[in-house]
Protein backbone atom coordinates (compact mmCIF):
# COMPACT_ATOMS: atom_id res chain seq x y z
CA UNK A 1 0.00 0.00 0.00
CA UNK A 2 2.65 2.53 1.04
CA UNK A 3 5.42 3.95 -1.12
CA UNK A 4 8.82 2.31 -0.65
CA UNK A 5 10.24 5.45 0.96
CA UNK A 6 7.84 4.98 3.87
CA UNK A 7 9.86 1.97 4.91
CA UNK A 8 12.86 4.22 5.49
CA UNK A 9 10.88 6.77 7.47
CA UNK A 10 11.13 6.15 11.23
CA UNK A 11 8.17 6.90 13.50
CA UNK A 12 8.40 10.53 14.58
CA UNK A 13 10.11 10.48 17.97
CA UNK A 14 7.70 12.75 19.78
CA UNK A 15 4.67 10.87 18.45
CA UNK A 16 6.07 7.69 20.02
CA UNK A 17 6.61 9.49 23.31
CA UNK A 18 3.03 10.77 23.20
CA UNK A 19 1.78 7.19 22.82
CA UNK A 20 3.79 6.04 25.84
CA UNK A 21 2.56 9.01 27.85
CA UNK A 22 -1.07 8.36 26.89
CA UNK A 23 -0.85 4.78 28.14
CA UNK A 24 0.37 5.96 31.53
CA UNK A 25 -2.33 8.62 31.80
CA UNK A 26 -4.96 6.00 30.92
CA UNK A 27 -3.71 4.02 33.93
CA UNK A 28 -4.33 7.05 36.15
CA UNK A 29 -0.70 8.20 36.47
CA UNK A 30 -0.12 11.91 37.11
CA UNK A 31 2.47 12.36 34.36
CA UNK A 32 4.99 15.22 34.45
CA UNK A 33 6.00 15.84 30.84
CA UNK A 34 9.57 17.07 30.49
CA UNK A 35 9.84 15.62 26.98
CA UNK A 36 8.69 17.70 24.03
CA UNK A 37 9.94 21.31 23.84
CA UNK A 38 6.57 23.07 23.69
CA UNK A 39 6.56 26.22 25.87
CA UNK A 40 3.89 26.27 28.55
CA UNK A 41 4.10 30.07 28.78
CA UNK A 42 1.40 32.05 26.93
CA UNK A 43 1.91 34.09 23.78
CA UNK A 44 2.36 37.78 24.77
CA UNK A 45 -0.96 39.68 24.92
CA UNK A 46 0.06 42.34 22.39
CA UNK A 47 0.76 39.60 19.85
CA UNK A 48 -2.63 37.98 20.45
CA UNK A 49 -4.32 41.38 20.12
CA UNK A 50 -2.61 41.98 16.77
CA UNK A 51 -3.90 38.63 15.50
CA UNK A 52 -7.45 39.40 16.58
CA UNK A 53 -7.46 42.78 14.84
CA UNK A 54 -6.06 41.33 11.64
CA UNK A 55 -8.36 38.31 11.67
CA UNK A 56 -11.41 40.60 11.70
CA UNK A 57 -10.25 42.38 8.55
CA UNK A 58 -11.85 40.76 5.46
CA UNK A 59 -8.83 41.75 3.37
CA UNK A 60 -6.88 39.05 5.24
CA UNK A 61 -9.35 36.28 4.47
CA UNK A 62 -7.90 35.49 1.04
CA UNK A 63 -4.86 33.54 -0.08
CA UNK A 64 -1.67 35.07 1.35
CA UNK A 65 1.53 35.78 -0.55
CA UNK A 66 3.64 32.68 -1.08
CA UNK A 67 6.78 34.49 0.04
CA UNK A 68 5.08 36.29 2.91
CA UNK A 69 3.70 39.81 3.11
CA UNK A 70 6.22 42.51 2.31
CA UNK A 71 5.50 44.04 5.73
CA UNK A 72 6.43 40.77 7.44
CA UNK A 73 9.62 40.34 5.43
CA UNK A 74 10.60 43.93 6.22
CA UNK A 75 9.94 43.30 9.92
CA UNK A 76 12.21 40.25 9.80
CA UNK A 77 14.96 42.32 8.16
CA UNK A 78 14.63 45.02 10.83
CA UNK A 79 14.71 42.43 13.63
CA UNK A 80 17.82 40.79 12.18
CA UNK A 81 19.49 44.18 11.89
CA UNK A 82 18.69 45.13 15.48
CA UNK A 83 19.57 41.76 16.95
CA UNK A 84 22.51 40.56 14.85
CA UNK A 85 23.73 43.55 12.85
CA UNK A 86 22.74 41.78 9.63
CA UNK A 87 20.41 43.40 7.07
CA UNK A 88 18.92 40.83 4.68
CA UNK A 89 17.13 42.19 1.61
CA UNK A 90 13.43 41.66 2.40
CA UNK A 91 12.62 41.21 -1.29
CA UNK A 92 15.22 38.55 -2.10
CA UNK A 93 16.76 37.25 1.10
CA UNK A 94 13.76 36.65 3.40
CA UNK A 95 11.05 34.02 3.06
CA UNK A 96 8.08 33.39 5.36
CA UNK A 97 7.78 29.84 6.70
CA UNK A 98 5.12 27.89 8.55
CA UNK A 99 7.62 27.52 11.37
CA UNK A 100 11.27 26.63 10.77
CA UNK A 101 10.35 22.92 10.48
CA UNK A 102 8.61 23.82 7.20
CA UNK A 103 11.81 25.15 5.66
CA UNK A 104 14.01 22.39 7.05
CA UNK A 105 11.71 19.68 5.73
CA UNK A 106 11.51 21.14 2.20
CA UNK A 107 14.89 22.65 1.39
CA UNK A 108 16.55 19.37 0.40
CA UNK A 109 13.97 18.96 -2.37
CA UNK A 110 15.37 22.08 -4.02
CA UNK A 111 19.06 21.14 -3.92
CA UNK A 112 19.49 17.39 -3.45
CA UNK A 113 19.33 14.87 -6.27
CA UNK A 114 18.74 11.15 -5.61
CA UNK A 115 21.91 9.71 -4.10
CA UNK A 116 23.44 13.06 -3.12
CA UNK A 117 24.81 13.27 0.41
CA UNK A 118 23.38 15.53 3.09
CA UNK A 119 25.53 16.30 6.13
CA UNK A 120 23.67 16.63 9.42
CA UNK A 121 24.68 16.67 13.05
CA UNK A 122 24.06 13.53 15.11
CA UNK A 123 22.43 13.80 17.57
CA UNK A 124 20.20 16.30 15.82
CA UNK A 125 16.66 17.39 15.05
CA UNK A 126 14.95 14.37 13.41
CA UNK A 127 13.56 16.43 10.52
CA UNK A 128 17.05 16.82 9.01
CA UNK A 129 16.86 13.10 8.26
CA UNK A 130 13.20 13.21 7.20
CA UNK A 131 13.73 15.98 4.65
CA UNK A 132 16.73 14.13 3.24
CA UNK A 133 14.73 10.92 2.83
CA UNK A 134 11.93 12.64 0.94
CA UNK A 135 14.50 14.16 -1.42
CA UNK A 136 16.00 10.67 -1.89
CA UNK A 137 19.33 11.85 -0.54
CA UNK A 138 21.72 9.92 1.69
CA UNK A 139 22.30 11.24 5.19
CA UNK A 140 25.86 11.32 6.54
CA UNK A 141 25.88 12.01 10.26
CA UNK A 142 28.41 14.45 11.69
CA UNK A 143 29.01 13.08 15.20
CA UNK A 144 28.70 15.49 18.12
CA UNK A 145 30.87 14.35 21.02
CA UNK A 146 31.15 15.91 24.43
CA UNK A 147 34.96 16.05 24.23
CA UNK A 148 34.62 18.41 21.25
CA UNK A 149 32.01 20.59 22.90
CA UNK A 150 29.30 18.87 20.85
CA UNK A 151 30.62 20.56 17.71
CA UNK A 152 31.18 18.51 14.53
CA UNK A 153 34.83 18.08 13.55
CA UNK A 154 34.64 19.04 9.88
CA UNK A 155 38.13 17.77 9.06
CA UNK A 156 37.00 14.26 10.09
CA UNK A 157 34.46 14.13 7.24
CA UNK A 158 35.97 11.87 4.56
CA UNK A 159 36.89 13.84 1.46
CA UNK A 160 34.93 11.46 -0.77
CA UNK A 161 31.83 12.20 1.34
CA UNK A 162 32.41 15.96 1.32
CA UNK A 163 32.79 15.98 -2.47
CA UNK A 164 29.38 14.31 -2.86
CA UNK A 165 27.65 16.47 -0.26
CA UNK A 166 25.13 19.03 -1.47
CA UNK A 167 23.64 20.26 1.79
CA UNK A 168 24.65 20.67 5.43
CA UNK A 169 22.36 21.10 8.45
CA UNK A 170 23.66 22.35 11.78
CA UNK A 171 22.12 24.06 14.79
CA UNK A 172 23.51 26.32 17.56
CA UNK A 173 22.38 26.86 20.26
CA UNK A 174 21.96 23.14 19.84
CA UNK A 175 19.00 20.88 20.25
CA UNK A 176 19.33 18.42 21.93
CA UNK A 177 22.81 18.89 23.47
CA UNK A 178 22.34 22.59 24.49
CA UNK A 179 25.85 23.31 23.16
CA UNK A 180 26.77 26.72 21.80
CA UNK A 181 29.06 27.74 18.96
CA UNK A 182 31.19 30.81 18.35
CA UNK A 183 32.17 32.71 15.24
CA UNK A 184 35.37 30.66 14.93
CA UNK A 185 33.32 27.55 14.24
CA UNK A 186 31.01 29.42 11.86
CA UNK A 187 34.07 30.58 9.91
CA UNK A 188 35.18 26.95 9.59
CA UNK A 189 31.72 26.06 8.21
CA UNK A 190 31.91 28.84 5.61
CA UNK A 191 35.38 27.74 4.47
CA UNK A 192 34.31 24.08 4.30
CA UNK A 193 31.18 24.95 2.31
CA UNK A 194 33.16 27.07 -0.15
CA UNK A 195 35.73 24.32 -0.68
CA UNK A 196 33.13 21.65 -1.39
CA UNK A 197 30.30 23.75 -2.91
CA UNK A 198 27.80 22.87 -0.18
CA UNK A 199 24.55 24.68 0.66
CA UNK A 200 24.57 25.45 4.39
CA UNK A 201 21.40 25.55 6.51
CA UNK A 202 21.78 26.89 10.03
CA UNK A 203 18.77 26.05 12.19
CA UNK A 204 18.58 28.81 14.80
CA UNK A 205 15.27 28.77 16.71
CA UNK A 206 16.86 28.98 20.17
CA UNK A 207 19.05 32.06 19.79
CA UNK A 208 16.86 34.15 22.08
CA UNK A 209 16.44 31.53 24.82
CA UNK A 210 19.70 32.27 26.63
CA UNK A 211 20.93 32.78 30.18
CA UNK A 212 23.57 34.42 32.35
CA UNK A 213 24.08 37.26 29.88
CA UNK A 214 24.93 35.00 26.95
CA UNK A 215 23.89 36.24 23.49
CA UNK A 216 23.91 33.68 20.71
CA UNK A 217 25.32 34.80 17.34
CA UNK A 218 23.71 34.38 13.94
CA UNK A 219 25.50 32.34 11.31
CA UNK A 220 24.66 35.15 8.87
CA UNK A 221 26.83 37.58 10.83
CA UNK A 222 29.88 35.55 9.76
CA UNK A 223 31.86 36.88 6.78
CA UNK A 224 30.92 34.86 3.70
CA UNK A 225 27.91 33.13 5.27
CA UNK A 226 25.55 34.92 2.90
CA UNK A 227 27.45 33.43 -0.04
CA UNK A 228 26.98 29.81 1.03
CA UNK A 229 23.92 29.51 3.21
CA UNK A 230 20.69 30.45 4.89
CA UNK A 231 19.44 30.55 8.43
CA UNK A 232 16.08 29.16 9.53
CA UNK A 233 14.50 31.01 12.40
CA UNK A 234 11.20 30.76 14.19
CA UNK A 235 8.96 32.75 16.49
CA UNK A 236 7.88 29.53 18.21
CA UNK A 237 10.36 29.48 21.08
CA UNK A 238 11.20 33.19 21.32
CA UNK A 239 7.61 34.38 21.64
CA UNK A 240 5.86 31.18 22.82
CA UNK A 241 4.13 30.79 19.45
CA UNK A 242 4.63 27.10 18.66
CA UNK A 243 1.02 26.61 17.60
CA UNK A 244 0.94 29.69 15.37
CA UNK A 245 3.32 28.19 12.78
CA UNK A 246 5.32 31.21 11.70
CA UNK A 247 9.02 31.49 11.00
CA UNK A 248 11.48 32.69 8.37
CA UNK A 249 14.40 31.73 6.21
CA UNK A 250 17.04 34.40 5.61
CA UNK A 251 20.25 34.49 3.63
CA UNK A 252 21.57 33.76 0.15
CA UNK A 253 19.08 34.96 -2.47
CA UNK A 254 19.55 31.97 -4.80
CA UNK A 255 19.02 29.48 -1.97
CA UNK A 256 15.95 31.39 -0.79
CA UNK A 257 14.62 31.34 -4.37
CA UNK A 258 15.07 27.58 -4.59
CA UNK A 259 13.24 26.95 -1.33
CA UNK A 260 10.52 29.39 -2.35
CA UNK A 261 10.01 27.57 -5.63
CA UNK A 262 9.40 24.30 -3.78
CA UNK A 263 7.03 25.91 -1.32
CA UNK A 264 4.91 27.59 -3.99
CA UNK A 265 4.17 24.10 -5.26
CA UNK A 266 3.31 22.50 -1.92
CA UNK A 267 1.56 25.13 0.22
CA UNK A 268 -0.27 28.43 0.01
CA UNK A 269 1.62 30.53 2.53
CA UNK A 270 0.98 31.78 6.05
CA UNK A 271 -2.37 33.33 7.05
CA UNK A 272 -1.94 37.12 6.90
CA UNK A 273 -3.36 37.60 10.40
CA UNK A 274 -0.61 35.37 11.79
CA UNK A 275 1.97 37.42 9.89
CA UNK A 276 0.59 40.64 11.39
CA UNK A 277 0.86 39.05 14.84
CA UNK A 278 4.46 38.09 14.03
CA UNK A 279 5.23 41.68 13.02
CA UNK A 280 3.93 42.79 16.40
CA UNK A 281 6.19 40.26 18.10
CA UNK A 282 9.32 41.17 16.13
CA UNK A 283 8.95 44.97 16.27
CA UNK A 284 7.03 45.34 19.54
CA UNK A 285 8.36 45.45 23.11
CA UNK A 286 10.86 42.69 23.89
CA UNK A 287 10.30 42.58 27.65
CA UNK A 288 8.31 39.39 27.11
CA UNK A 289 11.41 37.63 25.79
CA UNK A 290 13.50 38.60 28.78
CA UNK A 291 10.70 37.56 31.15
CA UNK A 292 10.42 34.14 29.52
CA UNK A 293 14.17 33.62 29.77
CA UNK A 294 14.08 34.51 33.46
CA UNK A 295 11.41 31.86 34.02
CA UNK A 296 13.39 29.22 32.13
CA UNK A 297 16.58 30.16 33.94
CA UNK A 298 14.94 29.63 37.33
CA UNK A 299 13.65 26.26 36.13
CA UNK A 300 17.09 25.36 34.77
CA UNK A 301 18.73 26.16 38.09
CA UNK A 302 16.15 24.12 39.99
CA UNK A 303 16.50 21.06 37.76
CA UNK A 304 20.28 21.14 37.53
CA UNK A 305 20.66 21.58 41.29
CA UNK A 306 18.21 18.74 41.93
CA UNK A 307 19.89 16.37 39.49
CA UNK A 308 23.31 17.06 40.95
CA UNK A 309 22.03 16.44 44.47
CA UNK A 310 20.72 13.09 43.25
CA UNK A 311 24.22 12.20 42.05
CA UNK A 312 23.93 12.89 38.32
CA UNK A 313 26.68 14.71 36.45
CA UNK A 314 25.01 17.44 34.43
CA UNK A 315 26.11 20.70 32.81
CA UNK A 316 24.08 23.88 33.26
CA UNK A 317 23.18 25.11 29.73
CA UNK A 318 23.78 28.66 28.55
CA UNK A 319 20.94 28.49 26.02
CA UNK A 320 17.85 26.53 24.88
CA UNK A 321 15.25 25.34 27.36
CA UNK A 322 16.72 21.86 27.64
CA UNK A 323 19.07 19.97 29.93
CA UNK A 324 21.17 17.19 28.37
CA UNK A 325 22.28 14.48 30.78
CA UNK A 326 24.45 11.40 30.40
CA UNK A 327 22.99 8.00 31.33
CA UNK A 328 23.97 4.39 30.63
CA UNK A 329 21.07 3.48 28.30
CA UNK A 330 18.83 6.28 27.03
CA UNK A 331 15.71 4.29 26.17
CA UNK A 332 15.95 2.16 29.28
CA UNK A 333 16.32 5.26 31.44
CA UNK A 334 13.43 7.08 29.73
CA UNK A 335 11.17 4.06 30.07
CA UNK A 336 12.03 3.65 33.75
CA UNK A 337 11.40 7.35 34.35
CA UNK A 338 7.92 7.06 32.87
CA UNK A 339 6.95 3.72 34.40
CA UNK A 340 8.46 4.20 37.88
CA UNK A 341 8.27 7.97 38.37
CA UNK A 342 5.61 9.16 35.91
CA UNK A 343 8.07 11.53 34.21
CA UNK A 344 8.51 11.95 30.46
CA UNK A 345 12.04 12.61 29.21
CA UNK A 346 13.35 12.23 25.67
CA UNK A 347 15.83 9.42 25.00
CA UNK A 348 18.89 10.70 23.19
CA UNK A 349 18.88 7.82 20.73
CA UNK A 350 15.83 9.36 19.09
CA UNK A 351 18.09 12.16 17.82
CA UNK A 352 20.54 9.81 16.12
CA UNK A 353 23.06 7.10 17.06
CA UNK A 354 25.40 9.52 18.82
CA UNK A 355 22.55 10.52 21.13
CA UNK A 356 22.75 7.15 22.83
CA UNK A 357 23.92 7.50 26.41
CA UNK A 358 21.98 10.73 27.04
CA UNK A 359 18.47 11.96 27.80
CA UNK A 360 16.96 15.38 27.28
CA UNK A 361 14.82 17.24 29.81
CA UNK A 362 12.63 20.15 28.62
CA UNK A 363 12.16 23.10 30.96
CA UNK A 364 8.57 23.58 29.81
CA UNK A 365 6.72 22.92 33.05
CA UNK A 366 6.26 25.16 36.13
CA UNK A 367 9.02 25.15 38.69
CA UNK A 368 6.78 23.38 41.21
CA UNK A 369 6.35 20.45 38.81
CA UNK A 370 10.10 20.33 38.19
CA UNK A 371 10.69 20.18 41.94
CA UNK A 372 8.15 17.38 42.19
CA UNK A 373 9.85 15.53 39.33
CA UNK A 374 13.21 15.73 41.11
CA UNK A 375 11.59 14.30 44.23
CA UNK A 376 10.09 11.39 42.29
CA UNK A 377 13.46 10.65 40.65
CA UNK A 378 14.91 9.56 43.97
CA UNK A 379 13.68 6.04 43.20
CA UNK A 380 16.06 6.00 40.20
CA UNK A 381 19.02 7.90 41.63
CA UNK A 382 22.47 6.34 40.99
Amino acid sequence: MYAARMGDLPPYLFARIDEMKARQIARGVDVIDLGVGDPDLPTPPHVVDALCRAARDPHNHHYPSYAGMKEFREAVAIWYSRRFGVSPDPDKEVLALMGSKDGIAHIAEAFVNPGDIVLAASPGYPVYRTGTLFAQGKLHGMPLFEEHGFLPVLEDIPRAVAERARLMFFNYPNNPTTAIADQKFFIEVVEFAREHDIVVVHDNPYSEVAYDGYQAPSFLSTDGAGEVGVEMHSLSKTYNMTGWRIGMACGNADIIAGLSRVKTNVDSGVFNAVQYAAISALLGPQDCVRESCAVYQARRDTLVKGLRELGYAVTSPKATFYVWMGVEDSMQFATAMLEKAGIVVTPGTGFGPEGEGYVRFALTRPIERIQEAVGRMRVLAP
